[in-house]
C-alpha cells in the first residue's frame, strides 16, 4: 500500500531518473489498490513542479469508504526526499472495444500494399491499428507491429492468422490474410505484437503522414507528438505523464495487468472537432515526434489505451519504444546496404504486377481451369502474384510457376549487376523449391521471365525489377545445357528478335511463359524437372493491331512425334495460340479473341495444310532467327 512521508524525508528536489527508478520498482505496489489505476511522473495541476501523478478510479470520501482504498498522501518518500504527489479522477480501457457501427473509410478497406495507420486485427479479434512496418532482428522478415490485444488476444496463438483490414470492417477474412503472429508481450514492458508478413506486399510510410521511421526516441514532458490511426485519423498529443505504470482490464484470462507507459493530452493548438484524441480502433497506432509543423521519422511510443467510457478527460496511454523493441527483438530498418529491394520485400514502387493494357490493347494472362485454380498458390483474391512488371501463376503441386506474364518497355531498359536468388517471404516456403534442389548437381537455375526483360523505368524501380527477379517463383530448374541446346541462345533472344524485326507501334512487348507439366517429366529430389518451356510475345504493329508469336522451347520432336530424349537436345519450335493452349492446358481463348492478326504463313511455310485441317496445329521448327514469323 500506501508508502507514507516521514520526518526523516528532505523537503528537496530529486531527478527523473530517481523517480524513473523508483515506479518500476514500486509502482505495480501501488496498483494493488483496487482505487488506483495509474501512477507515474508529472506536473503538479498540469503546470507545477514535477510530482508523482496517481489516477484513481473515484475521490472523495465516498470512494475512501465504498472501495476500501486508502488516501494518496502529499507526499511520498523516495530516497529520503519528500516528493510532492497528484491525484486525478481517471481510468483506462484498452483502445480496440468498438461502442458503435461506423462508416467504412479507406482506413478500414483492404489497402495493397500494406500500411501503417490502417486497420488489421487477429482473425478473431475486431479491429485496430498497424502501427509500424519492422523487422525481424534475427531473420530480417518484415512484421507487422501492433497491440498485444490486436494481434493476439485472449484467444490467439503464435502462428495465428492476422488479417487486414481487421474482421470487424470486413468479416472476408479468408481473402484478406496478411501475416501469421509470430512474438507477443502483455505487462510491464507493454502491450505489444509482431506478426510476420504474408501473402501481402508492404509499404512502410505511415499512412496520411508519408513518413517513414527510422527512429526512437525516449519522450519527456512537453513533448507534442501526432499518430495515425483506423479511427481518429491523424491527431496531435502532448506529453504530460511519463514513466506511467497503469493498470488495464484485458478480460478473461488475461485479467488486470499493469502496463508501463506514458500518457499523451490533447494539443491545444491542433484539436480535432469531436476533441478525441483517439477511440476504440486504434490500439497500435505508432506516434511519432511532431516538430516545426510536421510528423518526423521518431517513433514516440506504441498507442495501446484511452480513456473509459463516461471519463471526460480526454487522453491516450502509450508504450515506450525501445521497451517494446527489447521484447519483440526487431529493428526499424532492415540490415541492408540499400541499393537494392531487401529480401524482406521492401517496395521502392507498389508491386502492381502484369499489365494486362501495356500494349494499349488487351493481352490478359492466360485463363486457369477449374481444377488448376485448385492449384493455384492464391495471393490475396487472385491466383498470381504480383512483383514490379510481373506476375506469377504458382503451381502448389509443382512447387513452380505454372507462367509468368511480364511486361517490357524497350525505351527505358536500365542496365544492373546481378543478384542472389532468395525466397520469397510472402508465399510458404513449402511452395518454393530453394536452394537445397539446386546445390551440387547439375541443374541451373533458370528464369523464367528473362531479368533483364525487367529491368526498366526509373533506377529505383529497375532495382526493385531486377531484385524481384531472383525470388525463386520466378524460376524453373534447367538443365546445365539447357543454353547450349537452344539453338545458340535463339530461345533467350526472342524478344529481341522482336524488338530488331517486327514493325512496332511502341517499343513495348507483353510477354508469357513458363514450364509445359507433363506427368512422365523427370523426377529429382522430391520434384519433377520439366521436359519443355514455352513462351507467348505480344506486340501491337504500326498498323495498330494486335500480334502474337508464341514458342516452344522441347525435347521432343514435335514434328515427327518421335521418342522423348534424356536431357538433350533441346529444340526450338514457333506454334499457334491453339497449339499451345493443348500443350499447356490454358486458355489462351481471350487473346485469340481479341483483334489478333493470325499468321497463315506460319502452316503454308511447313506444308502442313492436310494436317490443319485436321488438328488446326501447326508447327515450325526454328534453327535460325530467319525462321522465325513476326
Amino acid at each position: 500500500m500506501v508508502r507514507k512521508t516521514t520526518g526523516r524525508a528532505k523537503s528537496t528536489s530529486v531527478s527523473e531518473d530517481d523517480l524513473r527508478r523508483f515506479i518500476r520498482a514500486k509502482g505495480a505496489d501501488y496498483l494493488n489498490d483496487p482505487n488506483i489505476t495509474s501512477v507515474g511522473i508529472g506536473l503538479k495541476n498540469g503546470n507545477g513542479p514535477v510530482c508523482l501523478q496517481f489516477t484513481v478510479r473515484q475521490k472523495g470520501e465516498s470512494a475512501l469508504e465504498s472501495l476500501s482504498t486508502t488516501r494518496v498522501p502529499e507526499t511520498i518518500d523516495v530516497d529520503g526526499t519528500a516528493v510532492p504527489t497528484d491525484v486525478i479522477e481517471r481510468s483506462y480501457a484498452p483502445s480496440y472495444k468498438l461502442v458503435e457501427p461506423e462508416q467504412i473509410d479507406l482506413r478500414k478497406q483492404r489497402i495493397d500494399p500494406i500500411r501503417p495507420g490502417v486497420s488489421v486485427s487477429h482473425i478473431a479479434e475486431t479491429a485496430g491499428t498497424i502501427g509500424l512496418i519492422v523487422f525481424d532482428r534475427s531473420t530480417g522478415t518484415p512484421c507487422i507491429l501492433s497491440n498485444w490485444h490486436v494481434l493476439h488476444g485472449n484467444m490467439g496463438r503464435i502462428g495465428d492468422t492476422i488479417v487486414q483490414p481487421g474482421s470487424y470492417d470486413d468479416n472476408n477474412t479468408s481473402q484478406n490474410g496478411a501475416g501469421q503472429l509470430l512474438r507477443s508481450h502483455l505487462g510491464a514492458a507493454g502491450d505489444c505484437a509482431l506478426a510476420r508478413i504474408r501473402l501481402r506486399d508492404y509499404d512502410r510510410s505511415v499512412y496520411a503522414l508519408d513518413v517513414v521511421p527510422t527512429r526512437m526516441a525516449r519522450v519527456s514532458l512537453g513533448d507534442k507528438v501526432i499518430k495515425s490511426g483506423r479511427t481518429t485519423a491523424n491527431t496531435q498529443g502532448i506529453v504530460r505523464r511519463v514513466d506511467v505504470m497503469a493498470k488495464i482490464n484485458y478480460g478473461s484470462p488475461a485479467g488486470e495487468q499493469a502496463i508501463g507507459c506514458f500518457e499523451i493530452g490533447p494539443d491545444p493548438d491542433a484539436l480535432p472537432d469531436d476533441g478525441e484524441i483517439s477511440k476504440g480502433g486504434d490500439s497500435g497506432s505508432a506516434w511519432l515526434i511532431f516538430d516545426k509543423g510536421k510528423a518526423t521519422d521518431i517513433f514516440a511510443g506504441l498507442h495501446f489505451a484511452g480513456e473509459s467510457d463516461g471519463v471526460a478527460d480526454e487522453h491516450a496511454l502509450a508504450c515506450y519504444p525501445a521497451s517494446v523493441q527489447k521484447k519483440l527483438d526487431f529493428i526499424l530498418e532492415p540490415e541492408t546496404d540499400g541499393a537494392e529491394a531487401s529480401e524482406g520485400m521492401e517496395t521502392a514502387v507498389p508491386r502492381s504486377g502484369y499489365d494486362a493494357d501495356f500494349l494499349g490493347l488487351a493481352f490478359p494472362e492466360p485463363g486457369l481451369s477449374t481444377s488448376l485454380k485448385r492449384d493455384a498458390v492464391n495471393f490475396g483474391r487472385g491466383q498470381s502474384i504480383p512483383y514490379t512488371h510481373f506476375s506469377v501463376c504458382l503451381s502448389s503441386k509443382r512447387r513452380m510457376a505454372r507462367y509468368v506474364a511480364w511486361n517490357i518497355d524497350g525505351a527505358k531498359m536500365v542496365k544492373l549487376p546481378r543478384n542472389g536468388f532468395s525466397l520469397d517471404p510472402r508465399i510458404d516456403a513449402k511452395y518454393q523449391l530453394g536452394d537445397e534442389f539446386y546445390v551440387d548437381n547439375r541443374i541451373d537455375r533458370g528464369h523464367i521471365a528473362r531479368r533483364a526483360d525487367l529491368c526498366w523505368g526509373s533506377v529505383a524501380e529497375a532495382r526493385q525489377a531486377n531484385s524481384d527477379s531472383f525470388y525463386f517463383t520466378n524460376i524453373a530448374p534447367q538443365h546445365e545445357r539447357y543454353n547450349q541446346s537452344s539453338r545458340k541462345g535463339l530461345w533467350g533472344g526472342l524478344e529481341n528478335l522482336i524488338f530488331e524485326q517486327a514493325e512496332l507501334q511502341d517499343i513495348r512487348l507483353s510477354v508469357q511463359g513458363g514450364p509445359i507439366f507433363g506427368d512422365d517429366d523427370i523426377p529429382y529430389r522430391g520434384a519433377q524437372i520439366p521436359r519443355a518451356f514455352w513462351k507467348a510475345i505480344g506486340y501491337v504493329g504500326t498498323d495498330g493491331k494486335l500480334r502474337c508469336a508464341s514458342f516452344v522451347l522441347s525435347q521432343e520432336n514435335l514434328l515427327n512425334d518421335l521418342e522423348t530424349l534424356d536431357l538433350d537436345p533441346f529444340r526450338l519450335y514457333q506454334v499457334t495460340l491453339e497449339d499451345l493452349a493443348v500443350r499447356t492446358g490454358l486458355d489462351f481463348s481471350a487473346i485469340q479473341q481479341s483483334d489478333l492478326v493470325r499468321h497463315p504463313e506460319l502452316v503454308s511455310r511447313v506444308n502442313m495444310r492436310e494436317a490443319l485441317e485436321r488438328s488446326a496445329s501447326a508447327v515450325v521448327e526454328i534453327r535460325a532467327f530467319t525462321d522465325v514469323v513476326i
